[in-house]
């Protein structure tokens, strides 16, 4: 199993949510986040000036079974592709083990 921890533009969410639930992705969370980046200068949109930083993020808790990493990957990449500064970074770790209170299930059939 691994853990997708994905932060992305807020307004390309609902489309990538669409995405992973057509390839298989039935549950992850997530939550509105704020950070910083490597961009140092600003935009200019109508005379006003803004940071990359000020987009509003947001950050998805994904785990999964080792045969849809990748596939996960690549939707999230393509769903969330603006081409611009501050589409968002993918993270991919290693869980140990998982398990489902209700039910006692544990490793990937906590999953299913």
């Amino acid at each position: 199993m691994k853990k997708i921890e994905a932060i992305i533009r807020k307004s390309e969410f609902d489309e990538t949510k669409k995405a992973l639930h057509d390839i298989g992705v039935t549950f992850f969370s997530y939550w509105d986040v704020t950070g910083v980046g490597n961009e140092k200068q600003g935009h200019v949109y109508r005379g006003v000036s803004y940071s990359t930083a000020d987009i509003q993020r947001r950050f998805l808790s994904i785990v999964v079974m080792d045969s849809i990493v990748e596939k996960a990957v690549e939707t999230i990449c393509s769903t969330a592709y603006t081409g611009d500064v501050g589409d968002g970074k993918i993270f991919v770790s290693p869980i140990d083990e998982a398990y489902r209170i209700r039910t006692k299930e544990n490793g990937e059939d906590s999953l299913k």
